[in-house]
């Protein structure tokens, strides 16, 4: 009998102690690791997590198979072996307790990454063309789609944040927030291969290229060292900020002090007797870039006369102004703000008012992208009384041009410090096993293009080794027109980040789509997302899915000199012909590097370029703008890359 109870009570007790491990086993997984994931097919793919059990076993439905490891320091990892596309497909994950991973699909995982323009969402601030329509008709489970938080960092996380915990199925629902050009991207794929697309979306508006670049690839270059040093140090950072502080300083007193509407720190231009009548007009609330100022960085001011019945009370005006500003009401200084997406909000003080007409004036200063004062059509002073709207014409003046200054002080900060974003939004990806990347970036850069001719070959060649893939598809989209039109030929730094961007095209299993016929000169958000997530796929379609279709239209190849003509030659110049009318875009120049326009003709597959203005022509260059209107094309109808064949100094060499 005693004998019996011993061993019913041994049982009793060994099946508890089993019990106890298994409610206390606990697997833990990744963010990217759920239901709903795609994986990539045909691979070896890492697959790992955390347990407080001493093994683990990992069965795999589409082979049955069934992984088994030890837990090593509360680690463990394993290497599952994926077939050809297909699902779904459900990985079951057993410590003691069971996990199970549902609605799996093998497939091609593709990264999107680059800053607003990658990131800008079908809906939301974003509307592009037709978004209501592309929204209702996404429906493609075979699409999935991981949406990266924005987190910075100053040292290379483990683990990624993502939206909604989790992979979501591509649906009307989970498609309004998600990149609008990954969307696209692989819509166009899935409909042409029927392979399932898992889109892990990492990008960040306003950032800059080294803040996607890892610190070990950027201490190559030596640009950053400072910055990067001070991310380990408090030491370093502390003098950093202090030496930033004081040039910044010395910085806004030279510019107070050029300023023709300040003189001995007095806004002389805010007085209410100052004559401004030989002033300009501008509608205000706008941007002045697409007023007649086009790409201009500097100091503005804009004066209105308006007319109060009530003095009594106090007024209050809002607006935004990019990217700085100040305000007075008949020369009484008010306010000012910093920052280019603050919404202002100012109290008149009715001792500053009078009955009858008064006077506002606003300082504005931008220091790159679009400026002036912007935001809701209803732009007006208010009280609880009166209502006196502001909206319409403005008298305005230049105080200061940028380009007369030294070049303002500049200090990374949050995620743009470098290698910051890579940190938290790439390095926690590295062993997730994807196909390429898609890429679209370079506006935050533009000021410093020459330098991007090293910085973004520099990010390709970093993520393909901390991916591990030399051959990772790296493919891009080059900026968009933007800004005002030229009347005649000019420098950009615009065209100069096109051509770095360009250049990149030198390393292999590149490919870049180019969009200056499609962007918008006064959004540097354009709305059509379609055609660039549309030639993004088409390049992926011929470069890695064996799809015969075009993908490019002209790039530059070479050139001669014969006489008075340049004749210039292409790759992808099959069928090369001007895209309505005849072929603009050109300009050309002597050995005094002044450009004319010229006139360009298709001769046997190449295009001569002469203007009788250069009666010695050295270079030529096309498309060499901000927002330029070129039409060459080829047989598959997409835009010639911008180009130059010349080398001399652009206005952004040496910048740093």
């Amino acid at each position: 009998m005693k004998k019996h109870f011993f061993k019913k009570v041994f049982m009793l007790l060994t099946l508890f102690i089993l019990s106890s491990n298994s409610v206390n086993a606990t697997v833990l997984l990744p963010s990217f690791f759920t239901d709903n994931m795609v994986l990539q097919q045909k691979s070896a793919v890492p697959f790992w997590g955390e347990s407080d059990g001493k093994s683990i076993e990992i069965t795999t439905s589409w082979d049955k198979k069934t992984y088994k490891t030890t837990v090593i320091n509360g680690k463990w990892n394993v290497v599952l072996k994926t077939p050809v596309y297909g699902g779904p497909f459900t990985i079951t994950i057993n410590d003691g307790a069971t996990k199970t991973l549902n609605n799996i699909l093998i497939g091609e995982v593709w990264l999107c990454s680059g800053q607003s323009n990658m990131e800008m969402p079908l809906e939301g601030w974003g509307k592009i063309n037709n978004y209501k329509e592309e929204i209702e008709n996404a429906n493609y489970p075979q699409i999935r789609l991981l949406q990266a938080e924005h987190i910075e960092s100053t040292l290379p996380l483990n683990t990624l944040k993502v939206q909604h915990d989790r992979w979501n199925v591509c649906s009307p629902k989970s498609v309004a927030d998600f990149s609008a050009t990954a969307y696209f991207f692989a819509r166009k794929i899935y409909n042409e291969k029927k392979i399932p697309i898992g889109l892990i979306h990492s990008s960040w508006g306003g950032t800059l290229v080294e803040a996607w670049t890892s610190s070990g690839a950027l201490t190559t270059i030596h640009d950053f060292d400072a910055q990067i040093q001070a991310m380990k140090s408090e030491t370093d950072r502390d003098a950093l900020l202090q030496k930033y502080n004081a040039d910044l300083t010395v910085w806004e007193k030279n510019l107070a002090n050029t300023d023709k509407g300040m003189q001995d720190e007095k806004a002389i231009w805010a007085t209410p007797n100052f004559d401004d009548s030989s002033w300009k007009t501008m509608k205000l609330p706008s941007f002045f870039d697409s007023n007649g100022l086009g790409s201009f960085d500097g100091v503005v001011w804009f004066r209105k006369k308006f007319t109060i019945t009530d003095n009594s009370v106090d007024f209050s005006l809002s607006y935004f102004a990019d990217d700085d500003d100040m305000i007075w009401i008949n020369g009484n200084y008010i306010g000012e703000t910093k920052g280019y997406n603050v919404e202002r909000h100012y109290t008149i003080p009715v001792k500053y008012l009078k009955k009858g007409e008064n006077t506002v004036t606003i300082r504005v200063f931008d220091g790159a992208g679009n400026g002036g004062v912007y935001g809701d059509e209803n732009f007006s002073l208010k009280s609880g009384k009166e209502t006196i709207s502001l909206a319409g014409n403005w008298k305005y003046s230049i105080g200061v041009d940028s380009k007369d200054l030294p070049v303002k002080p500049y200090l990374a900060q949050g995620q743009n410090r470098p290698s910051a974003i890579y940190n938290a939004m790439i390095a926690p990806l590295l062993d997730y096993k994807i196909k390429g990347v898609i890429w679209y970036q370079g506006e935050s850069n533009a000021e410093r293009a020459d330098q991007y001719q090293t910085l973004f070959p520099l990010l390709i060649n970093d993520w393909r080794t901390k991916f591990k893939d030399k051959k990772l598809p790296f493919f891009f989209v080059q900026l968009a027109n933007y800004k005002e039109q030229k009347q005649q030929p000019a420098e950009s730094d615009w065209a100069e980040l096109r051509e770095a961007q360009f250049m990149a095209l030198k390393l292999p299993n590149t490919g870049m789509a180019v969009t200056t016929d499609i962007g918008n000169g006064e959004d540097i958000h354009p709305k059509n997302k379609q055609d660039v997530g549309g030639r993004l796929a088409n390049i992926a379609l011929a470069k890695v899915y064996n799809t015969k279709i075009d993908y490019s239209g002209p790039l530059y190849k070479s050139n001669s000199i014969k006489e008075n003509v340049v004749i210039i030659s292409f790759d992808f110049n099959e069928n090369i012909k001007a895209k309505n009318s005849e072929l603009k875009g050109f300009s050309i120049a002597g050995a005094d590097k002044k450009f004319y326009w010229a006139m360009a003709k298709i001769v046997n597959g190449k295009v001569e370029v002469y203007a009788q203005d250069v009666p010695n022509p050295v270079a030529v260059r096309y498309n060499w703008a901000d927002n330029p209107d070129g039409n060459l094309t080829n047989a598959s109808g997409l835009p010639a890359s911008s180009f130059r064949t010349d080398n001399w100094a652009g206005i952004t060499q040496g910048k740093k």
